[in-house]
This record gives C-alpha cells, structure tokens and sequence, in this order.
C-alpha cells in the first residue's frame, strides 16, 4: 500500500490514519513544482491532479479524503478510529467528515490561491471564523469531535485547522487546545516528522 502525500497538504490526515491504525505503508511526496511522484507525472497516478491517493496492493487507486479516511479506520476496526456501520455514531463522523471536507476544508481554498482577490480572502476569513465558533461549541467538554475516542476525522480536523498559521487565520484557543491535543498523540508525531513538518525529538 502506498499513500501520496503532499507536506502539510489534506493528505496529513490519511498518514496519521493509517499510523494510528497500525497499517503498514510506503509514502511518496509528490513534488509541488513538478507534479511528479515516483518519477511520473501524478495525473497518471491521480488523474484528479491532488493528494491523497493511496494505492492498494493491487494497484488499485483510493481518492478523496473523505473516503480514503474512512477505508482505513475499516481496515482496522480493532484501533475505534470509526464507529461501526449501520450504527447511529457512524452517520454522525460522517455528518463531521463531511461538514470538515465542505465547510471547512474548501473555505481555506481561496487563502491560498494567487487568483483570489482580497475580498475574497476577507469572506473566505469570515466564514472560517463562523465555522470556528461552531466547532468550538462542538468540542466543549469533549476531547475529541466523537467524545473520548480519536477518530480519523480528527486527523483531517487537526490538519486543516494547522493551516491557520500559513493563512493568516487565528484558530482561537479553544481551537488551538484541540489542536495541541491532538498534536501530541505519538502517531501524529511520527506524520508530521514523516513529512517533514518537524524535527525528530
């Protein structure tokens, strides 16, 4: 199994995933300049152009976030990094992956775009900041956005809301808490040493 990454990119969350799951895995940077991975150009790997894509044993290629989280957290049910299906808790991750992906995720888009005018970046700043407020109330009294128990979607949470340094966004520190929470686990580490994104301690 092989996980194309981006350094710091959305793709953080399917590493730390599969390391909290105990899965072994080869990673390949795709070259941000190039858009090379493995010496080929990664449309061919990906012909959406982005990370994550985790290609299977048999070659076969997993993309989207959303779904790339959740066949993981399936390939170990033992690790609880998602409730079980058909079950009440496992529409509710869902309902989070997937406020995260569109609510979230997509509202950091423009800071990062050369072509967004500033006010754009002022609306998009905005509407993260709703969103904060929500996701504070959210959190209150819980560790994680699932209660006691880390699940992938707080992989890709925690990945998206260490964008606000990059993008000139104040989390908050409620926000900042979770996120320092959850930076702490071993294997959230062990990603972000992985990519690069700090020293070996």
């Amino acid at each position: 199994m092989k996980l194309y990454i981006l350094p710091g990119a959305c793709s953080m969350a399917s590493n730390i995933a599969l390391r909290e799951a105990g899965i072994a895995f080869e990673m390949s940077k795709v070259d941000k300049r190039t858009k090379r991975a493995d010496g080929v150009d990664f449309t061919t790997i990906n012909p959406k152009g982005y990370v994550p894509a985790l290609k299977l044993d048999d070659g076969y290629v997993l993309t989207e976030n959303v779904v790339v989280l959740q066949y993981i957290a399936d390939l170990n049910p033992a690790a609880k990094l998602a409730p079980p299906v058909g079950t009440r808790e496992r529409y509710k991750f869902l309902e989070w992956l997937s406020y995260i992906n569109s609510e979230v995720h997509k509202s950091f888009s423009p800071l990062f775009s050369s072509e967004a005018s500033d006010e754009t970046k002022t609306y998009a700043r905005n509407l993260l900041s709703k969103r904060f407020i929500f996701l504070e109330g959210a959190l209150e009294g819980k560790q994680y956005l699932m209660g006691d128990q880390f699940t992938v979607a707080d992989a890709y949470l925690f990945t998206v809301l260490g964008w606000g340094a990059h993008a000139g966004v104040d989390i908050g520190p409620k926000l900042k808490s979770y996120v320092d929470r959850v930076k702490a686990r071993p294997h959230v580490v062990e990603a972000m040493t992985a990519e690069g994104l700090i020293k070996h301690q």
